[in-house]
């Protein structure tokens, strides 16, 4: 089996999740530093400009490999590869869609390509237009999600294809790495767990609500208009629940939330602030160094992998 780290020249087989807002080309580079891939977000970026100035403070920080993740519903979508491809970026992830217009381009310039995928039907038809390998992310993630699980989705996905699959969604411990790798996948991409760093450029009112979360207090919005977004239970999100259930409209639903990630990312606004997190923020409990994440992710998924060989022997 292809090993993620040796794909992408990276200690670790991980991946950092690209994060609209908070995946700044300082963050992805701190990631590539720590051992991970780091990915720069173009969620919240709005000209060409930006994310080249990202990926120069990227590189400008780190020399080790990383990526950059287009969301492809971005209004800019087009002009954002085309900057991937003049920075000659290592890697691109995208997300929101499928990318094989732009495939053929990256991949003349040597540039790898990861698509995230919600259901096997994308996965096989993104790998016929040349992508690299796929990642798998369950609706365990934060932010937007499909409706398979991650324990359903890897598998289905690793038999659709013949290339390789990273996991994601609902991981962020050893045990979920270690059966990241039993469903067939070759490393895994994570989010939630790296809002509990240190080095996570969030506002500390984020990083404390997601601490004192419990197993069930994320939830899904945005499911009546066609776009599901995962995120922390607060005041904004019970009223926005409240007016899905009496059938607000896109464009209103829209007008509620607007500005709502950054008041959470960068005003620590908890309350109506969108605090997107996945369903393993129950699992934070302080926070630690990416370093220390990225180890232990590795170290106690070996652990748990040999000790359960071993109870079966």
């Amino acid at each position: 089996m292809t090993k993620l780290n040796e794909l992408l020249g990276t200690e670790f087989p991980i991946i950092q999740g690209g994060m609209a807002n908070i995946a700044t080309g300082t963050f992805a580079a701190d990631c590539s530093n720590a051992g991970a891939l780091g990915v720069i977000a173009t969620g919240s970026l709005r000209s060409a400009g930006e994310l080249r100035e990202h990926i120069q403070a990227c590189r400008a920080r780190t020399g080790k490999p990383f990526g950059v993740n287009l969301m492809l519903m971005n209004p800019c979508a087009d002009a954002f590869a085309q900057v991937i491809l003049e920075e000659r970026v290592p890697v691109v992830t995208t997300g929101a869609g499928n990318p094989g217009k732009y495939i053929p381009k990256w991949k003349g310039a040597g540039i790898k390509v990861l698509p995230v995928v919600a259901a096997s039907i994308l996965a096989i038809r993104l790998e016929r237009a040349g992508a690299d390998a796929i990642i798998a992310e369950g609706t365990e993630s934060g932010g937007h999600v499909g409706e398979m699980a991650t324990m359903a989705l890897v598998p289905q996905v690793a038999d659709a294809v013949d290339m390789p699959v990273i996991a994601a969604g609902g991981i962020a411990d050893g045990r979920q790495f270690a059966a990241a790798l039993a469903l067939g996948a070759c490393g895994v991409q994570v989010g939630t767990c790296l809002l509990a760093s240190r080095e996570c450029p969030i506002h500390d009112n984020y990083k404390q609500a997601l601490l004192k979360a419990k197993d069930s207090d994320t939830a899904v919005t945005g499911r009546s208009v066609g776009g599901p977004v995962r995120v922390l239970k607060n005041k904004m999100t019970r009223q926005y629940l409240q007016l899905e259930k009496q059938g607000a409209g896109l464009e209103e639903l829209e007008r509620f939330t607007l500005g709502s990630l950054r008041r959470a990312v960068f005003d620590g606004d908890t309350d109506t602030g969108s605090l997107m997190a996945g369903q393993v923020a129950g699992m934070l409990h302080e926070i630690r160094p990416l370093r220390e994440i990225f180890t232990s992710l590795v170290n106690d998924g070996r652990r748990v992998l040999e000790e359960t060989w071993e109870g079966w022997k």
